[in-house]
């Protein structure tokens, strides 16, 4: 059995394979009774035929939008958009929200390689979202560049009118040339720019309270 998971293992590109409970028959075979199987979404051009099984039926449509652009992103349902970069700022910025008395709406790390196009459709997927009152970008600027991120913004405000005021706070890689791009454009966007993450997290909760009013 240990050989056949194996083998499935590496033939079929899995992130997990869980057995779950493993148990013995009356008759003495070996049997896993129930199995829990995670393909790698990167390797699945290998795994057409698996791809194509997959249900995607009840999959939230949000979420099905986001991974078409590769977005990792999970609907939560709070008043506040969250649009983060790497998993560990993402979970510090929804528990800071919490903290002062908001709700996060999602978990959207864009992570470090996310082209513009994937940003300016990061940010539509939030303006867009009925549950959310404001929405708060948080960059720590290192592969993926806050000039990046702030040219964006400003393509995603052309597309699709942000309808929601956003706070945005960015350090890191070229933040001044993002805070340069966005000078003078704050009312136009509706864009509080704040530096802090303490003092940005207290004035999102605000923003979106005065949203909702």
């Amino acid at each position: 059995m240990f050989k056949k998971i194996w083998s499935v293992f590496w033939d079929k590109d899995c992130d997990m394979i869980e057995i779950n409970p493993l148990v013995v028959t009356k008759q003495g075979v070996v049997m896993a009774a129930d199995s829990k199987v995670v393909i790698d979404s990167n390797a699945l051009y290998r795994q057409k035929e698996l791809a194509a099984q997959e249900d995607k039926s009840q999959d939230n449509p949000k979420e099905r939008h986001a991974k078409s652009f590769d977005l990792n992103y999970i609907h939560i349902g709070g008043n506040i958009g969250c649009l983060v970069n790497g998993a560990g700022l993402a979970m510090s910025t929804m528990d800071i929200i919490n903290l002062y008395g908001g709700s996060p709406a999602n978990f959207l790390d864009v992570g470090g390689s996310a082209d513009g196009q994937q940003l300016t459709e990061a940010l539509k997927l939030l303006n867009n979202d009925t549950e959310v009152e404001a929405i708060f970008v948080n960059i720590f600027g290192g592969i993926l560049r806050c000039d990046s991120l702030a040219a964006s913004i400003i393509e995603a405000n052309k597309q699709n009118k942000f309808t929601k005021p956003m706070v945005l706070r960015l350090k890191g890689t070229n933040s001044d040339k993002a805070k340069t791009l966005i000078q003078g454009k704050e009312k136009e966007l509706g864009i509080y720019y704040n530096e802090d993450f303490d003092s940005a997290a207290q004035l999102v909760v605000e923003v979106a309270k005065e949203h909702k009013a």
